[in-house]
């Protein structure tokens, strides 16, 4: 798995990196944003390790122009501790967050959760028996990683695609938080509600659908969320 590290604390960049090296990643280092854009059009990147104090740009809006163009997962790292922040980094759209001081058994622990999210998706969507969901206006290609409303592409964080799917893959059906954080999360290293709330408003935002009527993702009030049948294809 190739892991790009940005963080402008060298000690902690070199240390770092050199134990997921002898974990078995392959990590490449940014000490900029201006760095990490480069080295994203230059390299093969499945994740990115992001800081969130950096010297030419904030975390948060690097995170922004990272998901403009690559749909790859983002883990946030950052010394801030109140949950305000992580609920923030989570809608800008970073799929996880770690905060600082760390041990590096839990960044090893937290990538490989996002690559063993990634080996669901993908069992999700074999398992399926479809190259195409349609549900209503929405068009699904599990095996592509990728969604249409309208016939318009929409671009969807690795987090809100695995979402989408596991609503979508059973209209109808009332997923629990807990449920969605294990079946389209994996591990759930994030343990407040918030966080399965944040991914959900922003993947409605790019639907269109509206929380007080929506089309798509709805609310069961006390339970969690599922996939509006009416949407149904």
């Amino acid at each position: 798995m190739n892991v790009l590290w940005v963080e402008d604390e060298k000690h902690l960049l070199a240390e770092g990196a050199a134990y997921l090296r002898g974990e078995g990643f392959t990590v490449r280092e940014a000490a900029s944003a201006s760095d990490t854009l480069q080295c994203l059009a230059e390299h093969p990147t499945d994740l990115v390790l992001l800081d969130w104090m950096l010297p030419d740009m904030s975390g948060l809006e690097l995170c922004r122009q990272i998901r403009q163009t690559y749909a790859l997962p983002v883990i946030m790292v950052t010394a801030k501790t109140d949950e305000f922040d992580k609920v923030l980094a989570l809608e800008i759209g970073a799929d996880d967050y770690i905060v600082k001081p760390f041990g590096m058994r839990e960044v090893a622990a937290r990538i490989r959760a996002v690559a063993r999210r990634s080996v669901r998706e993908q069992q999700t969507a074999a398992s399926s028996g479809a190259d195409v969901w349609v549900r209503g206006d929405l068009r699904i290609e599990p095996l592509q990683h990728a969604v249409f409303l309208e016939g318009r592409p929409l671009a969807l964080t690795p987090t809100e695609f695995a979402l989408l799917c596991t609503l979508a893959n059973h209209p109808g059906r009332v997923y629990s938080r807990s449920q969605l954080m294990d079946e389209a999360m994996g591990e759930q290293f994030v343990v407040f509600e918030r966080t399965i709330d944040s991914h959900i408003r922003n993947l409605r935002r790019k639907l269109g659908d509206s929380p007080d009527d929506p089309k798509y993702i709805v609310t069961v009030f006390g339970i969690g969320y599922k996939f509006g049948v009416g949407a149904n294809g």
